[in-house]
C-alpha cells in the first residue's frame, strides 16, 4: 500500500477473547505468546490501576502533527485503542482531555503511544487510560498527510489494525489478531501455574527447590560454602 490512506471497516479479533486478555495483564500475555509482543519500558502508563485490552485502531503521523488522530476517532468503535506512532520521535502533546473526551464517548478503552500527550491530572481525573513515552505541554499542529489503519511499529513492535492491545501498570503487549485465541489459552494455562506455584510459596517452599534451580547454579561451577572466620575479618 503507498501514499497516505484511512482504511476503514478493519477486521477485529473476537471480542470476547479481547476482553478476556485483559484479565491476564500485559507481562502474563507477553510470557505467553514467548516473550514477544512487549512494547517496552519507554512506553509508561499516565495512571495506576488501569488493565485494559482492545482492538488497536493504528495511526501514522507526522511529527508534531495529530491531524490523523483526528481522523482515527472517526474510524473508532467501543472496544477499541488508538496506537500513535510519529513517523520521526516527537515528544510533543498529541491528545489531551478534549480528544480523549471524544474517544471516551465512542467507547475507546484507552490511548497508546510513541509520542507525547498532556492534560494528564484531567486524564486521570476522567478515568481514561493513556500509555505513552512523553507528557508534554507542547502542543500540535494539523497540516500534515498521515495513514490511519495501516501498520506501525510501536518502539519496535509491529501493530497491524485490529491486534489486540493489553495495557496495564506493567505497560503494553500487542497480540496479532490471528494468535489471539491461541495466546489466551496459553495465558490460561500460565496464570493457573502461577495460582499453584503462589499456593505452595505460601505454605513455605521457595522457588530454589520449586523450580530445580540447583544443578543451574552447579552446571554454571558456583559452589556453595559455609562463611569461615576469614572470611568475617
Amino acid at each position: 500500500m503507498s501514499g497516505n490512506v484511512i482504511v476503514t471497516d478493519i477486521q477485529r479479533a473476537d471480542p470476547a477473547v479481547v476482553d478476556a486478555l485483559a484479565a491476564f495483564g500485559s507481562a502474563t500475555v507477553h510470557e505467553a505468546m514467548g516473550r514477544v509482543g512487549y512494547a517496552g519500558p519507554r512506553i509508561r502508563p499516565v495512571q495506576q490501576g488501569a488493565a485494559i485490552s482492545g482492538s488497536a485502531i493504528t495511526v501514522s503521523a507526522a511529527a508534531g502533527d495529530n491531524l490523523m488522530v483526528h481522523a482515527a476517532i472517526e474510524q473508532s468503535r467501543p472496544g477499541d485503542v488508538i496506537v500513535v506512532v510519529p513517523v520521526t520521535d516527537s515528544p510533543h502533546g498529541f491528545i489531551g482531555e478534549l480528544m480523549a473526551t471524544q474517544m471516551q464517548v465512542r467507547g475507546v478503552r484507552g490511548y497508546v503511544t510513541s509520542g507525547g500527550v498532556r492534560d494528564t491530572a484531567e486524564l486521570r481525573a476522567m478515568g481514561f487510560p493513556v500509555w505513552t513515552a512523553y507528557v508534554s505541554a507542547q502542543g500540535t499542529v494539523k497540516d500534515t498527510a498521515g495513514s490511519v489503519n495501516v501498520p506501525v511499529v510501536l518502539d519496535g513492535v509491529l501493530v497491524r489494525p485490529g491486534d489486540i492491545v493489553v495495557a496495564d501498570d506493567d505497560g503494553v503487549t500487542v497480540v496479532p489478531r490471528h494468535r489471539a485465541g491461541d495466546t489466551l489459552e496459553a495465558a490460561d494455562a500460565r496464570a493457573a501455574r502461577e495460582a499453584a506455584n503462589r499456593a505452595r510459596y505460601a505454605a513455605g517452599e521457595i522457588s530454589m527447590d520449586l523450580n530445580d534451580l540447583r544443578p543451574v547454579l552447579a552446571d554454571l561451577g558456583i559452589t556453595v560454602r559455609a562463611q569461615t572466620d576469614d572470611d568475617r575479618d
